[in-house]
């Protein structure tokens, strides 16, 4: 016997007969999974954390969660961290765009459209995946 999700989790822009898109599905669970990351603004400032659990081969020097997009933009990331690798050189890329264009610095609220705008790309368009960030 199949099982029922066969052919369907194959393709993004392909749902079950039960409505469902395995893909995204399985990009939530990857977030899921993940250790906690967070960032807190204050009126004193901005507070990043990160659960960073290094393998046991592993030798980090920085923080592999934690980004700076900006002079006064950072990510803190949870879940596949190269997909939050790829966002973040997307990010930066814009935010340097933006300044080069505007010649003023992108607005927080601008990036994180942009960052939501890709992720959701990511969920209509067939040979892609969903980000799992």
């Amino acid at each position: 016997m199949m099982p029922a999700q066969q052919g369907y989790d194959r393709a993004i822009t392909v749902f079950s007969p039960d409505g469902r898109l395995y893909q995204v599905e399985y990009a939530i669970e990857t977030v899921k999974r993940g250790t906690i990351a967070l960032g807190i603004k204050t009126k004193y400032g901005i507070i990043f954390a990160a659960d960073e659990r290094p393998r046991k081969l592993q030798i980090v020097d920085e923080p592999q969660k934690l980004f700076k997009i900006d002079q006064h933009i950072g990510i803190a990331a949870a879940g596949y961290i190269p997909d939050a690798r790829s966002q973040v050189d997307d990010a930066r890329f814009f935010s340097q765009s933006s300044k080069i264009v505007y010649d003023e610095s992108v607005s927080v609220e601008t990036v994180t459209k942009h960052i939501a705008d890709q992720c959701q790309q990511y969920t209509q368009y067939a040979g892609a995946r969903p980000i799992g960030v």
